[in-house]
């Protein structure tokens, strides 16, 4: 698949990974140039074709969902008997392998992740979307942290088609639902279902249930409870581990209402142990009202207050006397002090450093604050300031904001060698950096042709954000020179196999027809380039044909006399003729000294006749 063109517009780059039902490629748009995720559906499912109905009514349905937490599908299609989806592209890893390499999670960062699970899966189920296949493989986690669900519609009909099929269903059935496990249809409290056993992997670092089997796996679904997550992890704060096993319960009605609720309760938990503030909206205090008495329902120890003596109203109320008196004093004493304060400019600091702002500024009685930003200006100086001398005159100690250099963003310039010039530009952009454009070309004998074989600034350096990487890009190896061979006379089959032998290529949409005395139809007359010029391997080289008819045969004769050595030894004559046809050997002889040759030859257009004693070129003479 890797270099297939999909569509006409998706090409294949890499494959990323699979499972049971598809393979997922990283491809290219070639439209829109970006990078895209690719998931083709195995053979095995593709020839089922009420599978593929269902997928495709799937698939559409889930490419109505719009959500920053949703990864979207940009297109489906069908080629070669292939089906696929088109997603967006996703830099970062999935849940699970974050899982694997860092063991349990903060309380704060696995809530964080449930939390933005629960709002892909509210924005789903509004639009009668159920998931019914939520686990760690199926969430995408960026660089950012933010979390993607993914892979809707086509887990569901695996995990509903069987449960030990294959073992790809076993990664699936540890998040399956107790209804599911029965064989009911699911809904969107399965999904709840599964985000609790999320949580619990999350916070534990390990799943509630585990078996030899799929089977027995799905029975303790059903039939077990696991043990609490506080116990397993005992960092885990009870009111949190109570949510979460709330989320587990075995029947649909004892979880929570929704994902939303789900999520509001997660984050109530969570504040309840001063882990997190949370500002809650008005419609969310009945629920925590509610989470509130239940957690003094179940909380054994605690007393209510009795009555008798102060009461905590009275407390409170006397406390709050006190502080208003001293509001009202305190007020009355700056408005006096600062209606008596003369106003004055602002003068401007800006260029100076921090230390020297804060001296200037409060030395006239203002207060000073500061808000730090990436800038190009050198680090530690004042950029901006909230009020300056254009600015009307004010009274001390009115406050002025500066804005202080942090100097230049810094960025880690990736390592680009041995990509394309595409995945390279991706790269940079990712890191906050610019592909310089245009770049350099040069020969390389280990780097493919359109790969970067050399880049300034070097992978690791730190730059500023935004600054420009050059990179040289190869021409793959270096062709070797070849001299070009003589054709002339030759056919465009013997042209062809003798250019071959020395990796020249006769131009075949270059071939030219011209009459030329002394050629037979057919011949090549004429080349370019001209024989013995040095040219690239690869190098076409064009000809031109006699298209003409072929010349007369013609008669002649040879004698031979005295040129034979006179030492009464035989000697060996031989007669040569080189004409339109090429050189031919017409006569050879054993002969002694005085005998006499009278040969007759023949000859096509004009040519030359050689005689040869013991090899040796005696004379020769030209046929015309």
């Amino acid at each position: 698949m890797i270099g297939k063109m999909l569509g006409n517009r998706y090409e294949i780059l890499e494959k990323l990974g699979g499972g049971g039902m598809a393979i997922v490629y990283k491809s290219r748009d070639t439209f829109l140039n970006r990078f895209v995720t690719i998931k083709v559906l195995r053979p095995e499912f593709t020839s089922d074709e009420d599978f593929i109905r269902r997928f495709r009514r799937e698939a559409q349905a889930v490419a109505s969902l719009s959500h920053p937490n949703i990864v979207n599908i940009h297109d489906v299609g069908q080629e070669d008997g292939i089906h696929y989806l088109v997603m967006e592209y996703i830099q970062g890893d999935n849940l699970k392998a974050i899982i694997r390499k860092n063991g349990q999670l903060r309380p704060e960062h696995a809530v964080r992740i449930a939390i933005q699970v629960c709002e892909a899966l509210e924005h789903a189920h509004e639009n009668h979307i159920v998931h019914r296949d939520v686990k760690p493989h199926n969430i995408l986690i960026t660089d950012d942290g933010r979390a993607k669900l993914t892979d809707f519609g086509i887990a569901m009909e695996a995990t509903s088609a069987t449960i030990t099929r294959t073992d790809t269903i076993m990664g699936s059935v540890h998040y399956l639902s107790p209804e599911q496990a029965r064989g009911e249809t699911a809904t969107t409290k399965s999904d709840i279902y599964a985000v609790g056993i999320l949580l619990y992997e999350m916070l534990t670092g390990k799943q509630p249930y585990s078996g030899d089997s799929p089977i027995a796996v799905a029975i303790k679904h059903i039939q077990e409870t696991p043990q609490p997550v506080d116990e397993v992890n005992p960092g885990v704060p009870a009111e949190l581990a109570e949510v979460v096993m709330r989320a587990m319960e075995k029947q649909p009605e004892d979880r929570y209402k929704s994902a939303a609720e789900l999520a509001r309760y997660l984050e109530l938990a969570l504040e309840d142990t001063g882990q997190a503030t949370v500002v809650i909206p008005a419609d969310e205090l009945v629920a925590k009202a509610a989470y509130g008495a239940a957690k003094n329902k179940t909380t054994p120890g605690k007393t209510t207050r009795k009555a008798g003596g102060l009461t905590t109203r009275v407390w409170i109320l006397a406390t709050v006397a006190v502080l208003m008196a001293g509001i009202v004093a305190g007020g009355i004493y700056y408005f006096y002090n600062i209606m008596n304060v003369t106003p004055i400019k602002v003068p401007s600091v800006i260029g100076m450093t921090k230390e020297q702002a804060y001296e200037e500024l409060t030395a006239l009685g203002l207060t000073v604050s500061f808000n730090e930003v990436y800038d190009d200006e050198e680090k530690g100086k004042v950029i901006a300031q909230s009020i300056g001398p254009e600015d009307a005159a004010v009274k001390p100690p009115r406050e002025v904001v500066l804005t202080i250099s942090k100097g230049p963003e810094m960025c880690e310039v990736p390592d680009l060698f041995n990509v394309t010039d595409y995945e390279a530009e991706y790269r940079l952009n990712e890191a906050g950096l610019k592909l310089a454009r245009p770049y350099d070309e040069i020969f390389h004998d280990q780097v493919a042709k359109g790969n970067v074989v050399v880049q300034s600034p070097a992978a690791g350096e730190l730059v500023p954000k935004g600054s420009e990487v050059k990179i040289t890009i190869s021409k793959g190896p270096e062709p070797k020179k070849q001299q070009v061979p003589d054709l002339t006379r030759h056919t465009l089959d013997e042209a062809r196999a003798i250019l071959a032998e020395i990796n020249l290529v006769l131009n075949e949409d270059d071939i030219q027809q011209e009459f030329k005395a002394g050629f037979y139809p057919g011949q090549i007359i004429r080349q370019n380039p001209a024989p013995g010029t040095e040219v690239e391997e690869g190098t076409l080289v064009s000809v031109v044909l006699h298209n003409g008819p072929g010349p007369v045969e013609r008669t002649a004769r040879v004698k031979i006399s005295d040129e034979i050595p006179g030492d009464d030894q035989e000697h060996l004559v031989e007669i040569v003729v080189e004409d339109a046809r090429g050189r031919q050997l017409q006569y050879a002889d054993s002969h002694k000294a005085g005998e006499r040759i009278n040969e007759k030859i023949t000859y096509v257009g004009s040519g030359v006749v050689q005689v040869y004693i013991d090899k040796e070129l005696i004379w020769e003479d030209e046929l015309s």
